[in-house]
Protein backbone atom coordinates (compact mmCIF):
# COMPACT_ATOMS: atom_id res chain seq x y z
CA UNK A 1 0.00 0.00 0.00
CA UNK A 2 1.60 3.11 -0.90
CA UNK A 3 2.17 6.46 1.17
CA UNK A 4 -0.78 8.21 -0.33
CA UNK A 5 -3.23 5.43 0.27
CA UNK A 6 -2.54 5.05 3.97
CA UNK A 7 -1.96 7.96 5.12
CA UNK A 8 -5.20 10.34 6.59
CA UNK A 9 -4.81 14.24 5.63
CA UNK A 10 -6.64 16.14 8.53
CA UNK A 11 -5.18 19.92 8.69
CA UNK A 12 -6.78 20.45 11.86
CA UNK A 13 -5.27 17.36 13.64
CA UNK A 14 -1.88 17.81 11.56
CA UNK A 15 -1.45 21.17 13.18
CA UNK A 16 -2.09 20.42 16.95
CA UNK A 17 0.08 17.63 16.44
CA UNK A 18 3.06 19.34 14.85
CA UNK A 19 2.74 22.53 17.54
CA UNK A 20 2.39 20.22 19.96
CA UNK A 21 5.66 18.49 18.89
CA UNK A 22 7.33 21.73 18.20
CA UNK A 23 6.58 22.27 22.06
CA UNK A 24 8.17 19.27 23.43
CA UNK A 25 11.03 19.79 20.88
CA UNK A 26 12.13 23.18 22.45
CA UNK A 27 11.45 22.10 25.59
CA UNK A 28 13.68 19.32 25.86
CA UNK A 29 16.57 21.14 24.11
CA UNK A 30 16.51 23.76 26.72
CA UNK A 31 16.09 21.60 29.70
CA UNK A 32 18.89 18.91 28.36
CA UNK A 33 21.63 19.92 30.35
CA UNK A 34 20.02 20.82 33.43
CA UNK A 35 18.56 17.31 33.35
CA UNK A 36 22.15 16.20 33.12
CA UNK A 37 23.49 17.95 35.79
CA UNK A 38 20.81 16.77 38.20
CA UNK A 39 21.42 13.29 37.18
CA UNK A 40 25.17 13.10 37.27
CA UNK A 41 26.19 15.26 39.88
CA UNK A 42 22.96 15.90 41.91
CA UNK A 43 21.59 12.21 42.04
CA UNK A 44 25.09 9.72 41.43
CA UNK A 45 27.20 12.17 43.33
CA UNK A 46 29.88 12.78 40.65
CA UNK A 47 32.52 15.26 40.94
CA UNK A 48 32.03 17.66 38.07
CA UNK A 49 35.58 18.42 38.18
CA UNK A 50 36.60 14.85 37.93
CA UNK A 51 38.12 14.01 33.99
CA UNK A 52 35.91 10.79 33.75
CA UNK A 53 32.69 12.62 34.92
CA UNK A 54 33.08 15.49 32.21
CA UNK A 55 33.51 12.43 29.38
CA UNK A 56 30.48 10.94 31.03
CA UNK A 57 28.40 14.29 30.77
CA UNK A 58 29.38 15.54 27.41
CA UNK A 59 28.79 12.47 25.55
CA UNK A 60 24.98 12.09 27.34
CA UNK A 61 24.54 15.91 27.17
CA UNK A 62 25.67 15.71 23.06
CA UNK A 63 24.23 12.55 22.58
CA UNK A 64 20.52 14.21 23.12
CA UNK A 65 21.38 17.48 21.96
CA UNK A 66 22.79 16.12 18.29
CA UNK A 67 19.48 13.56 18.38
CA UNK A 68 17.43 16.79 18.98
CA UNK A 69 18.90 18.83 16.27
CA UNK A 70 19.13 16.26 13.85
CA UNK A 71 15.10 15.43 13.96
CA UNK A 72 14.79 18.62 13.55
CA UNK A 73 16.29 18.96 10.55
CA UNK A 74 15.76 15.96 9.11
CA UNK A 75 11.69 16.16 9.44
CA UNK A 76 12.04 20.12 7.95
CA UNK A 77 14.02 19.18 5.19
CA UNK A 78 12.24 16.03 3.74
CA UNK A 79 9.19 18.22 3.65
CA UNK A 80 10.72 20.57 1.80
CA UNK A 81 12.65 18.64 -0.38
CA UNK A 82 9.37 16.75 -1.04
CA UNK A 83 8.39 18.76 -3.52
CA UNK A 84 11.70 18.75 -5.47
CA UNK A 85 12.54 15.03 -7.42
CA UNK A 86 15.50 14.12 -9.00
CA UNK A 87 13.49 14.35 -12.15
CA UNK A 88 12.89 17.76 -11.68
CA UNK A 89 16.49 18.70 -10.67
CA UNK A 90 17.55 16.84 -14.09
CA UNK A 91 15.19 18.74 -16.31
CA UNK A 92 16.34 22.24 -14.84
CA UNK A 93 19.94 21.15 -15.36
CA UNK A 94 19.37 19.45 -18.94
CA UNK A 95 20.94 21.63 -21.90
CA UNK A 96 22.55 23.91 -19.27
CA UNK A 97 26.32 25.52 -20.85
CA UNK A 98 29.53 24.44 -18.31
CA UNK A 99 29.88 28.13 -16.70
CA UNK A 100 26.13 28.92 -15.56
CA UNK A 101 25.14 24.98 -16.07
CA UNK A 102 28.25 24.43 -13.04
CA UNK A 103 26.39 27.82 -10.87
CA UNK A 104 22.95 26.31 -11.01
CA UNK A 105 23.63 22.57 -10.35
CA UNK A 106 26.03 23.77 -6.97
CA UNK A 107 22.90 25.99 -6.08
CA UNK A 108 20.71 22.95 -6.57
CA UNK A 109 22.90 20.57 -4.81
CA UNK A 110 22.47 22.68 -2.05
CA UNK A 111 18.06 22.84 -2.08
CA UNK A 112 18.26 19.25 -3.23
CA UNK A 113 20.15 17.78 -0.63
CA UNK A 114 21.20 14.14 -1.43
CA UNK A 115 23.40 12.16 0.90
CA UNK A 116 26.94 11.65 -0.80
CA UNK A 117 25.47 7.94 -1.39
CA UNK A 118 22.03 8.97 -2.78
CA UNK A 119 23.77 11.82 -4.88
CA UNK A 120 25.72 8.88 -7.38
CA UNK A 121 21.95 7.65 -8.42
CA UNK A 122 21.26 11.34 -10.01
CA UNK A 123 24.64 11.57 -11.37
CA UNK A 124 23.95 8.67 -13.36
CA UNK A 125 20.28 10.16 -14.47
CA UNK A 126 21.97 13.28 -15.08
CA UNK A 127 24.95 12.22 -17.42
CA UNK A 128 22.14 9.98 -19.51
CA UNK A 129 19.77 12.81 -19.74
CA UNK A 130 22.75 14.51 -21.49
CA UNK A 131 23.50 16.84 -18.78
CA UNK A 132 27.46 18.22 -19.34
CA UNK A 133 29.93 15.96 -17.20
CA UNK A 134 31.69 19.19 -15.05
CA UNK A 135 28.31 20.48 -14.63
CA UNK A 136 26.92 17.29 -13.19
CA UNK A 137 30.34 17.01 -11.31
CA UNK A 138 29.53 20.41 -9.27
CA UNK A 139 25.78 18.76 -8.67
CA UNK A 140 27.55 15.88 -6.78
CA UNK A 141 30.31 17.50 -4.64
CA UNK A 142 27.74 20.27 -3.50
CA UNK A 143 24.75 18.00 -2.63
CA UNK A 144 26.46 16.21 0.46
CA UNK A 145 29.29 18.94 0.65
CA UNK A 146 26.77 21.75 1.74
CA UNK A 147 24.68 19.83 4.06
CA UNK A 148 22.07 20.63 5.51
CA UNK A 149 22.97 18.72 8.93
CA UNK A 150 26.04 20.32 9.05
CA UNK A 151 24.72 23.92 8.21
CA UNK A 152 21.75 23.22 11.25
CA UNK A 153 24.69 22.18 13.89
CA UNK A 154 27.24 24.20 12.54
CA UNK A 155 24.82 27.54 13.17
CA UNK A 156 23.39 25.82 16.33
CA UNK A 157 27.39 25.75 17.45
CA UNK A 158 29.75 27.90 15.89
CA UNK A 159 27.11 31.32 14.87
CA UNK A 160 26.33 32.30 11.93
CA UNK A 161 29.35 33.64 10.17
CA UNK A 162 30.97 30.19 10.49
CA UNK A 163 27.92 28.75 8.50
CA UNK A 164 28.09 31.15 5.87
CA UNK A 165 31.42 30.94 5.42
CA UNK A 166 31.20 27.38 5.26
CA UNK A 167 27.93 27.22 3.00
CA UNK A 168 29.82 30.46 0.76
CA UNK A 169 32.97 27.75 0.22
CA UNK A 170 31.43 24.83 -0.46
CA UNK A 171 29.45 26.41 -3.24
CA UNK A 172 32.83 27.33 -4.81
CA UNK A 173 34.83 24.41 -4.12
CA UNK A 174 31.39 22.74 -6.22
CA UNK A 175 31.49 24.86 -8.99
CA UNK A 176 35.51 25.25 -9.46
CA UNK A 177 35.92 22.08 -9.34
CA UNK A 178 33.32 20.88 -11.59
CA UNK A 179 33.95 23.47 -14.02
CA UNK A 180 38.01 22.22 -13.77
CA UNK A 181 37.18 18.74 -14.50
CA UNK A 182 34.68 19.46 -17.25
CA UNK A 183 37.50 21.72 -18.78
CA UNK A 184 39.57 18.88 -18.52
CA UNK A 185 37.86 16.27 -20.77
CA UNK A 186 36.96 13.69 -18.17
CA UNK A 187 33.81 12.32 -19.53
CA UNK A 188 36.40 9.88 -21.50
CA UNK A 189 36.44 8.29 -18.52
CA UNK A 190 32.96 7.50 -17.67
CA UNK A 191 32.29 3.98 -17.79
CA UNK A 192 29.98 3.31 -21.05
CA UNK A 193 27.10 2.39 -20.01
CA UNK A 194 26.22 5.35 -17.54
CA UNK A 195 26.04 7.06 -21.15
CA UNK A 196 23.30 4.29 -22.18
CA UNK A 197 21.35 4.63 -19.35
CA UNK A 198 17.88 5.43 -20.12
CA UNK A 199 15.48 6.16 -16.51
CA UNK A 200 12.74 8.82 -18.84
CA UNK A 201 10.67 5.71 -19.30
CA UNK A 202 10.42 5.47 -15.40
CA UNK A 203 9.13 8.40 -13.36
CA UNK A 204 11.42 8.21 -10.17
CA UNK A 205 9.13 10.98 -8.86
CA UNK A 206 6.90 9.10 -6.27
CA UNK A 207 6.02 12.53 -4.10
CA UNK A 208 3.91 13.78 -7.16
CA UNK A 209 0.76 14.62 -5.53
CA UNK A 210 1.28 14.28 -2.24
CA UNK A 211 -0.82 16.31 0.36
CA UNK A 212 0.49 18.16 2.77
CA UNK A 213 -0.12 15.86 5.71
CA UNK A 214 1.55 12.88 3.79
CA UNK A 215 4.78 14.83 3.18
CA UNK A 216 4.44 15.40 7.34
CA UNK A 217 4.30 11.54 7.20
CA UNK A 218 7.46 11.26 5.14
CA UNK A 219 9.21 13.63 7.57
CA UNK A 220 8.00 11.67 10.20
CA UNK A 221 9.50 8.40 8.18
CA UNK A 222 12.40 9.77 7.42
CA UNK A 223 13.58 10.83 10.90
CA UNK A 224 13.25 7.16 12.29
CA UNK A 225 14.76 5.63 8.79
CA UNK A 226 17.74 8.29 8.89
CA UNK A 227 18.26 8.04 12.50
CA UNK A 228 18.64 3.90 12.62
CA UNK A 229 21.11 4.23 10.22
CA UNK A 230 23.08 6.80 11.81
CA UNK A 231 23.69 5.86 14.99
CA UNK A 232 26.31 3.73 15.36
CA UNK A 233 28.33 6.23 13.96
CA UNK A 234 26.60 9.04 15.67
CA UNK A 235 27.09 7.50 18.99
CA UNK A 236 30.95 6.39 17.77
CA UNK A 237 31.77 10.11 16.73
CA UNK A 238 30.04 11.62 20.17
CA UNK A 239 32.24 8.96 22.10
CA UNK A 240 35.70 10.01 20.25
CA UNK A 241 34.91 13.49 21.18
CA UNK A 242 34.16 12.70 24.53
CA UNK A 243 37.13 11.25 25.07
CA UNK A 244 39.22 14.02 23.16
CA UNK A 245 36.97 16.44 25.25
CA UNK A 246 37.28 14.82 28.53
CA UNK A 247 41.53 13.16 27.93
CA UNK A 248 43.03 14.13 25.16
CA UNK A 249 46.29 15.91 25.99
CA UNK A 250 45.90 20.02 25.36
CA UNK A 251 48.78 20.02 23.14
CA UNK A 252 48.43 16.60 21.06
CA UNK A 253 46.11 18.28 18.07
CA UNK A 254 47.93 21.95 18.63
CA UNK A 255 51.25 19.61 17.85
CA UNK A 256 49.79 18.11 14.22
CA UNK A 257 47.33 20.09 13.10
CA UNK A 258 47.46 23.27 15.46
CA UNK A 259 48.24 27.30 14.40
CA UNK A 260 51.82 26.09 14.70
CA UNK A 261 51.95 23.63 12.29
CA UNK A 262 51.99 24.80 8.72
CA UNK A 263 50.82 21.83 7.37
CA UNK A 264 47.95 21.36 9.77
CA UNK A 265 45.03 21.46 7.28
CA UNK A 266 46.88 19.17 4.58
CA UNK A 267 47.37 16.76 7.27
CA UNK A 268 43.31 17.44 8.60
CA UNK A 269 42.25 17.06 4.67
CA UNK A 270 44.54 13.91 4.34
CA UNK A 271 43.09 12.34 7.98
CA UNK A 272 39.71 13.21 6.44
CA UNK A 273 39.55 11.93 2.93
CA UNK A 274 39.28 8.25 3.81
CA UNK A 275 37.57 8.47 7.09
CA UNK A 276 33.76 7.66 6.65
CA UNK A 277 30.95 9.37 9.02
CA UNK A 278 28.36 11.75 8.32
CA UNK A 279 27.72 15.43 9.47
CA UNK A 280 25.99 14.42 12.82
CA UNK A 281 28.56 11.93 13.53
CA UNK A 282 31.67 14.08 13.06
CA UNK A 283 30.32 17.08 14.06
CA UNK A 284 30.71 15.80 18.37
CA UNK A 285 34.31 15.37 17.32
CA UNK A 286 34.26 18.82 15.42
CA UNK A 287 33.25 20.94 18.54
CA UNK A 288 35.28 18.84 21.17
CA UNK A 289 38.65 19.68 18.55
CA UNK A 290 37.75 23.23 18.67
CA UNK A 291 37.23 23.11 22.48
CA UNK A 292 41.15 22.19 22.39
CA UNK A 293 42.44 25.06 20.14
CA UNK A 294 42.25 23.93 16.48
CA UNK A 295 41.44 26.53 13.90
CA UNK A 296 38.38 27.07 12.53
CA UNK A 297 39.43 26.58 9.18
CA UNK A 298 41.25 23.51 10.28
CA UNK A 299 38.05 21.86 11.66
CA UNK A 300 36.05 22.99 8.24
CA UNK A 301 38.29 21.61 5.94
CA UNK A 302 38.44 18.58 8.17
CA UNK A 303 34.71 18.50 8.23
CA UNK A 304 34.46 18.86 4.28
CA UNK A 305 37.02 16.50 3.36
CA UNK A 306 34.87 13.69 5.96
CA UNK A 307 31.15 14.39 4.07
CA UNK A 308 32.45 15.49 0.49
CA UNK A 309 34.64 12.34 0.09
CA UNK A 310 33.37 9.59 2.58
CA UNK A 311 34.54 5.86 1.62
CA UNK A 312 31.02 4.54 0.61
CA UNK A 313 30.51 7.15 -2.30
CA UNK A 314 34.18 6.27 -3.42
CA UNK A 315 33.00 3.20 -3.34
CA UNK A 316 29.72 3.71 -5.42
CA UNK A 317 31.72 5.63 -8.09
CA UNK A 318 34.30 3.95 -8.99
CA UNK A 319 31.23 2.03 -10.29
CA UNK A 320 30.56 4.80 -12.88
CA UNK A 321 33.95 6.43 -13.05
CA UNK A 322 36.91 5.04 -13.91
CA UNK A 323 39.83 4.93 -11.78
CA UNK A 324 41.83 8.09 -13.83
CA UNK A 325 38.39 10.11 -13.51
CA UNK A 326 38.12 8.99 -9.79
CA UNK A 327 41.80 10.29 -8.86
CA UNK A 328 41.25 12.97 -10.79
CA UNK A 329 37.93 13.96 -8.47
CA UNK A 330 39.30 13.47 -5.36
CA UNK A 331 42.22 15.47 -6.00
CA UNK A 332 40.58 18.62 -7.46
CA UNK A 333 38.07 18.26 -4.26
CA UNK A 334 40.52 17.75 -2.06
CA UNK A 335 42.74 20.48 -3.05
CA UNK A 336 39.97 23.14 -2.92
CA UNK A 337 39.08 22.05 0.56
CA UNK A 338 42.53 22.57 1.72
CA UNK A 339 42.78 25.94 0.32
CA UNK A 340 39.50 26.90 1.57
CA UNK A 341 41.31 25.64 5.00
CA UNK A 342 43.80 27.76 4.76
CA UNK A 343 41.85 31.44 3.67
CA UNK A 344 39.58 30.23 6.80
CA UNK A 345 42.39 30.22 9.17
CA UNK A 346 43.54 33.84 7.77
CA UNK A 347 39.79 34.72 8.09
CA UNK A 348 38.83 33.79 11.21
CA UNK A 349 41.82 34.68 13.52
Amino acid sequence: MSIAERLPDTPARRRVALAGAALVWVAAYQVNGWIWDRILYDAAGLDPADRLTETIHFFCYDTVKITLLLTGIIFVVTVLRSWMSIERTRALLGGRREGAGNVMAAGLGVITPFCSCSAVPAFIGFVAAGVPIGVTLSFLIASPLVNEIAIGLLFTLFGWKVTALYIAAGLLIAIGAGWVLGRLGVQRWVEPFVFETRLGGQVIDSTAGLTPGQRVQMGVEEVGTILRKIWPYLLLGIGVGALIHGWAPEDFFTTYAGPGNAFGVVVAVAIGVPLYSNAAGIMPLVQALHEKGLPMGTLLAFLMSVVALSLPEMILLRRVLKPQLLATFIAVVATGITAVGYTFNLILT
